[in-house]
């Protein structure tokens, strides 16, 4: 990242925050690029962060490291989300690493999971893969908290998979557990593995896992606020 980037300060309040979100709507991601100094990838294969990274160079994001919320000050996460011509999102959205050691103790209340997800800016941008990166633009955002009932089925997922690791079936996971989170494999190949608990409580060498939201979860999210 170049040395000489002016950056904004982290927005003060969540009503700053959201306003800077505003002023991104419509833009497109080579401008915004442009006002950084920054180069525009061809694609996203290399570089699957950028779009959230640029994102966050803008609005003034704290969290280097992601053991926190990305406004940790304001309690916010950022999640930008790839969506189609009709605002559907195209891909599930990472929301943190899934612990497969050391998990006695641990619960929903005290859970990265719920951490990630306590307040959320949401920013659509253009996935279609028709339309080259540079020429996508950034959506309206959208600041979100779990209601009740929402937070009760996050939780209910949170507690089945977790059940699942503790229990040694990590590598019995599917995509299809979990009504709206579900733990896929997260690793960058085949040989980056990590310590799990295997079905006779010893130890197993298996790939690291992610917790994800479900497309379902995400599309009736943005169904919702943006009338789709």
């Amino acid at each position: 990242m170049p040395s000489h980037l002016i950056l904004p300060d982290p927005p003060h309040s969540e009503a700053e925050l959201l306003q800077r979100a505003h002023q991104l709507a419509g833009q497109r991601l080579d401008t915004l690029a442009t006002q950084l100094g920054l180069p525009v990838p061809p694609d996203l294969k290399r570089d699957k962060g950028w779009i959230g990274t640029l994102l966050e160079l803008h609005l003034g994001a704290s969290a280097g490291s992601k053991a926190e919320q990305d406004f940790a000050h304001l309690g916010i996460e950022l999640k930008t989300i790839p969506v189609d011509a009709l605002g559907k999102p195209l891909e599930t959205t990472f929301v943190c690493v899934a612990p497969l050691t050391g998990n006695s103790g641990v619960t929903w209340e005290t859970s990265h999971v719920r951490h990630k997800l306590a307040r959320v800016l949401w920013i659509p941008v253009e996935g279609e893969r028709t339309i080259p990166l540079a020429e996508r633009r950034a959506g309206a955002p959208l600041i979100w908290q779990p209601d009740a009932d929402e937070e009760q089925q996050l939780r209910a997922d949170w507690e089945e998979l977790m059940d699942m690791i503790v229990l040694g079936q990590v590598e019995r996971i599917t995509a299809r557990h979990g009504a709206w989170l579900q733990i896929r494999p997260k690793a960058a190949n085949n040989r980056a593995l990590t310590e799990a608990i295997g079905e006779h409580g010893e130890t197993i060498m298996t790939l690291p896992r992610g917790f994800y939201l479900k497309k379902s979860f995400t599309s009736a999210l943005l169904a919702r606020h943006f009338l789709l």
